[in-house]
């Protein structure tokens, strides 16, 4: 694949303060310029100034610039216009406004971490001690995002956009409703959805294990129960252990661990998934505000309504 990472996505929201700081309480670190660090990955996240709260860009990885004049003219095939350099591709899909920026930038290559050792039937991975999740007293801090979650009004052009033109691969389908793309071995780094309005649903962001995301969670929450929107559970799209929780500007962020890797794509066979299958295979079901945030029709209106 030419394209092989989600480098990086700019939030816009109206109250960046609040924003910035529920971030870095998060586990993601402040940089400047309004960025945010990873463990492994770098600058990742930025929040900027906007009326609502919206994806503003999203950047991804390309291999050599030759990759990017390929995207370039699919682009322009599908009459959509670009600016293209050495080592930048630039376009904005028409559906949602979304600033899309291929970039020539190296592949990422995380160190193995050692696998959480677990005890089960007929094996025995920890004695003497007790569970490291237990036991772990640090903060946890994301090691990449994973990937982001757009709403918009028109399904089709949004999902040809990443996926003819920019060359994003399709994992999964939510029949008539949603496509699973990924640039990278990562099941998806996109999810489009259809919405009745252009907006971002959520990022999400991997950590070491199932401990981490539910100790992530449990900081979060004290004192800010407000904040919990679903979880603890696994889906089926991506077969990920998931967390979700609300952002001061209304947007949910993900901690995320055990993501599906497709790593030859002729031995993975996308499903269209209906019903529940498509959101998750265990856990809580899903509250309505998590289907349908509580300000889509602010949104709509363009008016402010940020969730506190």
């Amino acid at each position: 694949m030419a394209l092989h990472r989600l480098t990086s996505v700019t939030m816009g929201v109206p109250n960046v303060a609040d924003t910035a700081a529920y971030y870095t309480e998060f586990g993601l670190t402040p940089d400047t310029d309004g960025w945010f660090t990873t463990r492994d990955a770098g600058r990742q996240l930025r929040i900027v100034p906007a009326v609502t709260r919206r994806l503003v860009e999203i950047r991804i990885g390309a291999d050599t610039p030759d990759d990017l004049a390929v995207a370039a003219a699919r682009l322009r095939r599908m009459d959509i216009a670009c600016q293209l350099s050495t080592s930048t591709l630039i376009a904005y899909d028409n559906a949602t406004g979304v600033r899309a920026v291929l970039e020539v930038t190296p592949r990422l290559h995380q160190a193995p971490v050692p696998p959480t050792p677990y005890n089960g039937p007929g094996r025995t991975e920890r004695t003497g001690a007790r569970a490291p999740g237990l036991v772990h007293t640090d903060r946890v801090r994301p090691r990449k995002l994973g990937h982001a979650v757009i709403g918009t009004t028109d399904l089709e052009t949004t999902t040809n956009f990443f996926h003819d033109g920019l060359g994003f691969k399709a994992s999964d389908y939510i029949k008539g409703h949603g496509a699973f793309l990924r640039c990278s071995s990562d099941h998806h780094n996109i999810l489009v959805l259809a919405a009745p309005v252009s907006y971002l649903h959520h990022t999400s962001w991997q950590v070491d294990d199932i401990d981490d995301i539910g100790r992530g969670a449990a900081t979060m929450l004290e004192g800010h129960p407000e904040r919990h929107i679903w979880g603890l559970g696994r889906h089926h799209a991506g077969s990920n252990f998931f967390w979700y929780l609300k952002d001061p500007a209304g947007n949910f962020s993900e901690y995320y661990s055990d993501m599906d890797s497709i790593v030859e794509d002729e031995l993975w066979t996308p499903e269209v998934l209906e019903g529940a299958k498509g959101l998750f295979n265990w856990g809580p079901p899903p509250p309505p505000s998590f289907l349908a945030p509580d300000d889509l029709a602010a949104l709509m209106t363009g008016a402010h309504s940020p969730s506190n």
